[in-house]
């Protein structure tokens, strides 16, 4: 039997659904919603069953019907049944993000005939993608990204011909790749899936970061390996008695030959490792050659800059190769390459940070990587190879993934993914007298939601006394589509403590004494700053704001103590309507990150919790509003997810 409240509501929305104007399908559409909050959501979704359905936390309606259902971060646990979320009947938009949502996916969500976006990644569902998803013929927005999906690509998605972004990524996806060629698809992703075989000549357009950690093959990866023909059989013998046969002269003759040559090769072999001991040149000292550095770090894989150049370095025939690069998991099967097509590569400085040079190469292959050249490291070959695996097993989708590295003595190399839209530095503060990039409020929110996130997975994840320890905007990169990856990570790990030293100016807890050593709270006031950068677009190392020398986190506290806070915020920012007040909560919490006392200072998991509080309806909204800009106007095909 129905428990009271709900029967209730029903015997509610059905005396609603007497009145004119549509109102019996909102009454539909508030009982399927009912169903759905008591399925993933009964104690999280504090909804009002006496008022309408438009008013509720997530819910937004269109013409007397529930049009978009927005509940990104919100807790929700379960599967969802059928005959809620696919009953109603008018939905555009669903997002359901970074939930703790399992089991199938029902079919019925895909009945729909109106549904435009769909944003269901970081859950776990486990279902098979359903061949009925071919039949949305008005999606523009799938991603099931950073889930547990199974089975095969349905070639069904052919169908969708108004689809502009699939993000399939992160899942347990098995089989060859279709031949997707949606036209108008721009934005696509099935990297760490159990795929294999040739990739689709239409999706070959598409760049390695698409395809990467998977069985694939073929462009824009190396070609997949032909299949080595079986040797012809040797000729028979003659049908003569003996006529096949060696004389004992000609096999002594062999013998000795053999053993002449293998002489001669052995002979070689030692002059040539002499010639290579010699030889001293490092694997990167040719891309000193790129002079032009930043003057504003921008940290690995920033985007590019004119003040930059590029330097081809000397062929690999005049290098010596003492060693090899090393690959993780993650990047195993074709994305690995040599250490001489990295040498091959031509390569652009990003900037100079606290651990060391930045380099974007690019691999005659087509490959686009950032190469981290560390300082200060005096671990041995042994003690590099376990922390560098240690950093390599940290796995988040906010997190920058160290792909390989390499060690020797005169070079510690590290490789990442190359994040093209630059450092978030770089887009709040130009470089070199080059623009600043002008971001909205929903995309500025995002940004510091993905990035605590990334910071509170470290906390949980790492050892017990790990911490990043270099929060900076310099090393808070984005993705093609403005979502922000976390850099740097466990580096003080590898390197010395005197590297620490002058580390994040600006943004360093006031209880460091030991640079070596930097506890979690001190993160969190790294991140505080880091807030306020965002918020009032100024950089944390100038010197003298307002001519006065006073920092950035005690020049927020004396102006909000002042009650004028209008002042602190970036003039961007004040343009926007309709965000006052989440404006004002977030630098509150900004302040309370940058408290002077650390035991004040809240954790990461609650700054996450309150970044989500923080974004409402209102500020996803308009988040899609800047996904729909970008994916019209982006070169490079950007856009933000709401």
């Amino acid at each position: 039997m129905a428990s009271p409240p709900f029967f209730c509501a029903f015997l509610l929305f059905l005396l609603v659904g007497r009145l004119p104007g549509g109102a019996p399908d909102l009454a539909a559409d508030g009982v399927a919603l009912l169903s759905f909050r008591a399925a993933v959501g009964r104690s999280v979704l504090q909804w009002n069953a006496s008022l309408s359905p438009c008013s509720w936390r997530g819910v937004e309606c269109d013409s007397g019907r529930v049009s978009a259902l927005r509940l990104p971060g919100a807790s929700l646990v379960g599967s969802i049944p059928s005959g809620t979320v696919g009953n109603l009947s008018n939905l555009r938009n669903l997002s359901l993000r970074y939930n703790h949502l399992s089991g199938d996916l029902p079919s019925d969500i895909f009945d729909l005939p109106e549904l435009r976006n769909v944003y269901l990644q970081q859950n776990q569902f486990s279902s098979r993608i359903s061949t009925v998803l071919g039949s949305v013929r008005n999606l523009v927005r799938l991603n099931l990204a950073g889930n547990q999906f199974s089975g095969e690509i349905p070639p069904a998605l052919n169908n969708l011909t108004r689809l502009r972004m699939l993000y399939l990524e992160s899942n347990q996806l098995t089989g060859s790749l279709p031949s997707l060629v949606p036209p108008n698809l721009t934005l696509f992703n099935v990297s760490f899936n159990r795929l294999s075989g040739s990739i689709p000549p239409p999706l070959g357009g598409f760049q390695v970061s698409s395809f990467l950690s998977t069985g694939l093959c073929d462009r824009p990866l190396p070609p997949c390996s032909a299949e080595i023909a079986p040797s012809p059989p040797p000729n028979a013998g003659s049908s003569g008695g003996g006529g096949g046969n060696l004389s004992g002269g000609a096999i002594a003759g062999i013998v000795v030959g053999s053993a002449v040559f293998l002489a001669f090769l052995l002979v070689l072999f030692i002059v040539c490792r002499r010639i290579r001991k010699r030889a001293t040149t490092s694997p990167v000292k040719q891309r000193e050659a790129v002079s032009a550095v930043p003057a504003q770090e921008r940290g690995i894989g920033g985007g590019e800059s004119s003040s930059t150049s590029t330097a081809t370095p000397t062929p690999p025939a005049a290098l010596p190769v003492p060693k090899k690069l090393v690959f993780f998991g993650g990047a195993a099967g074709a994305t690995t390459f040599e250490l001489e097509d990295l040498l091959r590569a031509s390569a652009e400085v990003l900037g100079k940070g606290t651990f060391g040079t930045s380099y974007k190469a690019v691999l005659e292959m087509g490959i686009t990587v950032a190469v981290k050249r560390l300082s200060y490291v005096t671990l041995t070959a042994n003690d590099f190879r376990q922390k560098a695996e240690l950093i390599a097993a940290m796995n988040h989708p906010n997190l920058v993934p160290l792909r390989a590295y390499y060690y020797s003595k005169d070079e510690k190399l590290l490789l990442y993914d190359y994040m093209p839209m630059g450092s978030l530095s770089f887009l709040l503060h130009g470089d070199r007298g080059s623009r600043r990039t002008p971001l909205r409020w929903g995309t500025r929110t995002a940004i510091a939601l993905d990035a605590a996130r990334c910071i509170e997975y470290l906390h949980s994840t790492g050892p017990s006394s790990f911490s990043h320890g270099n929060i900076t905007s310099s090393n808070i990169l984005l993705s093609d589509s403005y979502e922000a990856r976390v850099s740097d990570h466990g580096l003080s790990l590898l390197a010395a403590p005197s590297a620490a030293m002058a580390r994040v100016i600006g943004y360093r807890a006031p209880e460091i004494t030991d640079p070596s050593r930097v506890p979690r709270k001190a993160d969190v006031y790294s991140f505080g700053v880091l807030l306020m950068e965002l918020l009032t677009g100024r950089a944390p190392a100038q010197a003298n704001l307002n001519g006065d020398g006073v920092d950035l986190p005690m020049w927020v506290r004396s102006v909000v103590q002042e009650e004028r806070t209008a002042e602190v915020f970036d003039p961007d920012l004040l343009s926007q309507q309709n965000v006052e007040q989440e404006m004002v909560q977030l630098l509150q919490l900004a302040v309370d990150c940058a408290a002077q006392h650390p035991e004040e200072r809240p954790s990461m998991v609650q700054v996450v919790a309150r970044i989500e509080q923080i974004r409402s309806p209102s500020v996803i909204a308009l988040e899609e509003v800047e996904v729909s800009e970008k994916l019209s106007s982006s070169r490079d095909h950007s856009t933000t997810e709401s």
